[in-house]
């Protein structure tokens, strides 16, 4: 019989007061508690710390129930999140809070029809006035009026910029915490957004453009930034060891594909590297045999290049509601890491894309693409056809 039977299930009554760090470390002991547990402290001992660069991604209708303040924004301040990939709607309902207006704990089983006529809106459980819509609208529509949006630019521009107003918004009407946009722009955390028409942020864009706005959100920067991160994470490190990326997916969906694809982009379209996100922690209610991105396993993702193979020990899949891990997540590593200094990746942008587009050229030069066989033509002057593969690692 195997002596390595796992950790010993030594149950204890759960003592009238006790520390969330205790709770979690103690008793949660099998299933989804277990593998939270799993996650906190794999976080804790080895994502938090020095030379890991942190991406997370945010799907699910996180910050309508005050996630963005309550528990985004503190990891954000303690240099625990490096840079974000979020839907729109998350960022859009973000903003009610930076602009001091109220949202509700209610309940999921109202008369939806008697809340249209009387001009509430629901999210499941959480209620707030349709007025709160209108206003918001106004206001991001007031603001790209100003000067510096009428160019084209990348989402993460874009939420800095919009972020910056949002903060003035909140030191007048005296918002005590910061919503996540707000802080993502005093940290310099740069958060995209995957499908940037994909929300009311982008609805009011498009508003906007029927007026004679200029403004262009360009994904092609997008894609091209968030790789640059990911591909310079390893010039994050210190003497002793390179840097490493950790791919924290809150919910799935586009966010989480964006991303994980940073790594296909650096070998599979661009000829750099291969190697992947060095740790995959994902919180989901999605299941993986649906063959849906968003329930797909770190196993599935090594096929593609976008998990280290040797690094599937620290992978991490939990099956639960987000809104129950992410404050627990949250507690546990804001009390047990120290803060780490801030990266301000966003600042960093231009050197990181300089370093991109440098080593790109240098593989295009080694190495000219060709058109596939498939794809070339059958005339006399045609070049025996092939297709670059990048630097694949044995």
């Amino acid at each position: 019989m195997s002596k390595k039977r796992g950790r010993k299930i030594a149950p204890a009554p759960i003592p009238k007061e006790i520390s969330v760090v205790d709770l979690i470390n103690n008793y949660f002991t099998a299933y989804n508690s277990a593998r939270l547990r799993e996650i906190c402290q794999l976080l804790s001992r080895e994502v938090l710390q020095e030379g890991v660069t942190v991406g997370v991604s945010l799907s699910g209708a996180m910050t309508p129930a005050g996630m963005g303040v309550a528990a985004l924004s503190p990891l954000i301040r303690n240099g625990f999140i490096d840079w974000m990939i979020s839907t729109g709607a998350n960022l859009y309902h973000d903003i009610h809070f930076g602009l001091g207006f109220d949202l509700y704990s209610s309940s999921p089983f109202l008369d939806d029809v008697k809340l249209r006529e009387e001009g509430t809106i629901r999210i499941y459980d959480i209620t707030f006035g349709y007025d709160v819509l209108l206003e918001t609208d106004a206001f991001i529509r007031k603001v790209l009026q100003a000067e510096p949006f009428q160019k084209r630019m990348g989402t993460a521009e874009f939420h800095y910029l919009l972020g910056k107003y949002v903060r003035e918004v909140e030191k007048q009407v005296g918002v005590k915490d910061s919503c996540l946009l707000a802080t993502a722009y005093e940290c310099g955390v740069p958060i995209y957004t995957s499908s940037p028409g994909d929300s009311s942020i982008g609805m009011n864009v498009a508003a906007m453009a029927l007026e004679g706005s200029q403004l262009v959100i360009d994904p092609s920067i997008d894609v091209n930034e968030t790789s640059a991160i990911a591909y310079c994470a390893r010039e994050f490190g210190n003497s002793q060891s390179e840097g490493k990326s950790a791919a924290i997916i809150i919910g799935g969906g586009s966010p989480k594909n964006f991303l994980l694809q940073t790594q296909p982009q650096l070998h599979e379209v661009l000829g750099l590297e291969e190697r992947g996100h060095d740790f995959f922690v994902q919180i989901t209610d999605a299941r993986p045999d649906t063959g849906g991105l968003s329930g797909a396993t770190p196993a599935e993702a090594v096929s593609w290049g976008k998990v280290d193979p040797e690094e599937l020990p620290d992978t991490i899949v939990c099956y639960t509601d987000s809104t129950i891990a992410v404050p627990l997540i949250s507690a546990y590593v804001i009390n047990q890491c120290e803060p780490r200094p801030l990266k301000r990746l966003f600042d960093r942008r231009g050197e990181m894309m300089e370093k991109l587009i440098t080593d790109y050229k240098k593989v295009k030069t080694n190495s000219p693409e060709e058109v596939p066989s498939t794809m070339a033509t059958s005339t006399p002057e045609a070049e025996p056809a092939t297709y670059p593969t990048g630097r694949l690692m044995p």
